[in-house]
């Protein structure tokens, strides 16, 4: 029997995950029994999980990992991959954003709210966002404010003002402050101009410079300074309703970035290009994978050959533009078994966090069963100078299959990406391609896409 506490999940005395034989439970302490009970009598849980926005869990009969502090066992509905803030698009981020405050919302009128708005407790599934912290919640007491308030605006509300009103680049920020962006350090990066958005100067400007103040600030009497922060429910419910129209005031256009049309400016012709679809598709059919992982997906045109097949898939992207449209198409055709996702692959998401284990690198959360690496050898060969034998190990790391297509020097594409450089990369041919790869991989199939010079492979991780 193989078990083992989920590193990411220790700073919560209510309770903490826990994996048995790949199965992954959640322990409930004997502090949190009150909270617990009021969750589920009170009806809120079952609201939740009618509208997708609790992931559900059963009770189960299992011997706890810390006997001595358990009031109950859970059992979540598993998730196909956890992803991060820093890896998601404007309007993911948003959508999470959203979706907290509708929670709190509903958890308040069942007397009860959210003691935590950490962006990591939101995952998305099946397209959409849903809370995975079961124990996030706890009794309303009358006239207390909501204690998430400050975590809420640092994890959700600094990081999409920063992305809409400064750069969308700025959402890896989150990847330094993993608690959240700080709102004097956001208050100091805005325009001027936000300073006239009701929202914005009250839950970010004024509301840094109230933490400056307050800093450092002796209570004398702690009772009394409670009493003169007391708020109503219906002042509770004001501030998550001005949260929320903040948030929907927020927009991002994704155009002007390097790749968010790449397939309308290809090189391809249309045939050619509906002979490279045709090709990726019989090789799924071919190998009928369990999973999938479009790298360098760009709109995620590919990744929909799986996605729509019922294949969990996920398309990884560096561009936030690219991403950002796809996960747009992802909610506007409903689309259950996509996941878009910002990823740069030469710099692919590490461990962060407590200990270096609070938050799983890429490479560590998880691995597909088939990788899609379309279009995307010239970048990491030439535009980065990674060596074809570092990048097959990288391959082989991400997945047991791999559909990845050969660009050559003589390709346009490859052409502009030579223009204001010197050409040092003599082993870029399809024979250099091809050694370096079939040290790690056993060549399958290939097949030339037609009108072109580019190379279909389809190989198996030896």
């Amino acid at each position: 029997m193989t078990e083992a506490r989920v590193q990411g999940s220790f700073r919560d005395p209510s309770g903490f995950l826990f994996k048995r034989n790949n199965i992954l439970y959640r322990q409930v302490n004997q502090v949190y029994a009150d909270h617990y009970q009021l969750l589920i009598s009170s009806g809120l849980y079952d609201n939740l999980v009618k509208r997708g926005l609790l992931i559900p869990h059963q009770e189960v009969d299992v011997s706890a990992q810390d006997s001595a502090n358990v009031y109950k066992v859970i059992q979540p509905e598993m998730l196909g991959f956890i992803s991060y803030p820093y890896e998601w698009s404007f309007s993911q981020l948003k959508d999470a954003a959203l979706a907290t405050l509708d929670i709190q919302l509903r958890a308040l009128k069942h007397n009860m709210s959210l003691k935590d708005a950490s962006a990591y407790n939101i995952q998305f599934h099946k397209g959409k966002p849903i809370l995975i912290d079961t124990l996030s919640f706890e009794k309303h007491k009358e006239g207390e404010p909501w204690v998430a308030y400050k975590q809420f605006c640092q994890h959700f509300l600094a990081p999409l003002t920063l992305m809409a009103k400064v750069d969308v680049q700025l959402s890896q920020l989150l990847r330094i402050h993993i608690d959240g962006i700080p709102l004097d350090f956001t208050s100091l990066l805005l325009p001027f101009s936000t300073y006239f958005n009701f929202g914005l100067l009250t839950h970010i400007h004024l509301h840094a410079k109230a933490q400056s103040q307050y800093a450092g600030k002796k209570i004398d009497n702690p009772t009394n300074e409670r009493r003169l922060g007391r708020v109503s429910k219906n002042a509770l419910i004001g501030l998550i309703e001005n949260l929320k129209k903040t948030l929907l005031s927020l927009e991002w256009k994704p155009a002007g970035t390097n790749w968010a049309e790449y397939y309308t400016f290809t090189n391809y012709s249309d045939e050619a290009f509906e002979k490279k679809k045709k090709i990726v598709d019989e090789w799924l059919t071919r190998v009928n994978p369990k999973s999938v992982w479009d790298i360098g997906a760009n709109n995620g045109l590919f990744t929909r050959l799986a996605s729509n097949r019922g294949i969990p898939s996920i398309s990884f992207d560096i561009d936030p533009a690219a991403v950002e449209k796809n996960y747009r198409q992802v909610k506007l055709n409903k689309e259950e078994n996509i996941l878009p996702l910002i990823q740069d692959m030469t710099n692919p998401s590490p461990s962060l966090g407590w200990n270096i284990q609070e938050r799983d690198s890429l490479l560590d959360r998880a691995s597909a069963d088939m990788v899609f690496a379309l279009a995307l050898i010239h970048h990491l060969a030439i535009s980065n100078n990674v060596p074809l034998n570092q990048i097959a190990d990288l391959f082989h790391r991400l997945g047991k299959w791999l559909v990845i297509e050969f660009v050559p020097k003589s390709d346009s594409q490859v052409q502009k990406l030579l223009v204001a450089r010197l050409d040092i990369f003599d082993g870029y041919t399809a024979e250099g391609f091809e050694n370096s790869f079939q040290e790690k991989f056993i060549i399958h199939d290939k097949a030339i896409v037609e009108g072109s010079e580019r190379i279909l492979y389809l190989m198996e991780r030896k």
